[in-house]
């Protein structure tokens, strides 16, 4: 197993504090994609594997058709997706994506953590070269199907890794992958659990246990803020 594996194993470990966190992150995402593509899931793509994987953190039903209203109410905050960059103490690249209706709040609330904690925030591309974007789907494994001939058929699609884990089957491709994965799962009729885009470290640093709690209360401190949606670090 490879790179994403590994990735993912170490991702599984850390997870966000709460549901209500979750349940935020999910509603903002289900908002905007139900604003660009309109709030049918059946011609809404991305719509529709959000409801997916909002089911997947058991996320009320209430919840996820509230979001989607919300994308068409006329005082309804218009949130952007706003990717930042920055150095945690020892070197460490971090890479944070937000969904944010007021940027001016969200860059001034990352800066004074990073300086608060040592680190420093800076331009939104400059870790590009350190993190490999990915796209990632979960689906539920079908009788029958054999796995390495399943990867042999999602090569074409630009699938790069897969891999079982718990009676499912996990794929990575590339960021620009997404559309035809998800046709390739969707049209052989494969359940899609969920999916996610990622940032992978292809360069990774190493860092004592001590430097590593003081990294940590730096990425505490940013998943704490309401307008964040994901954080990627390259530290092992």
């Amino acid at each position: 197993m490879g790179r994403a594996f590994e990735y993912r194993k170490a991702r599984k470990l850390k997870r966000w504090g709460n549901m209500a966190r979750v349940f935020t992150r999910l509603g903002k995402e289900i908002t905007m994609a139900a604003k660009a593509g309109g709030p049918d899931p059946d011609t809404n793509a991305k719509l529709r594997l959000l409801i997916q994987n909002a089911r997947s953190e058991n996320m009320p039903k209430d919840n996820v058709d509230r979001a989607i209203k919300r994308a068409f109410e006329k005082d309804t905050s218009d949130y952007k997706e706003i990717v930042f960059a920055g150095t945690a103490p020892h070197g460490v690249a971090i890479v944070i994506e937000t969904a944010t209706d007021n940027n001016q709040r969200t860059v001034a609330n990352l800066r004074s953590y990073f300086n608060k904690l040592g680190g420093t925030l800076g331009n939104s591309n400059m870790h590009d070269f350190i993190f490999d974007r990915k796209c990632s789907f979960i689906v539920n494994k079908k009788d029958g199907v054999d796995v390495e001939e399943l990867e042999l058929e999602l090569i074409d699609c630009g699938c790069e890794e897969i891999f079982e884990e718990d009676d499912q089957i996990v794929a990575y491709g590339e960021f620009q992958s997404f559309g035809p994965m998800q046709k390739y799962f969707e049209d052989n009729n494969f359940e899609i659990k969920s999916f996610k885009f990622e940032r992978i470290p292809n360069v990774t640093k190493t860092v004592t246990d001590e430097e590593r709690e003081e990294v940590e209360k730096l990425l505490e401190k940013i998943e704490e803020d309401e307008d964040v949606t994901n954080v990627f670090t390259n530290m092992e």
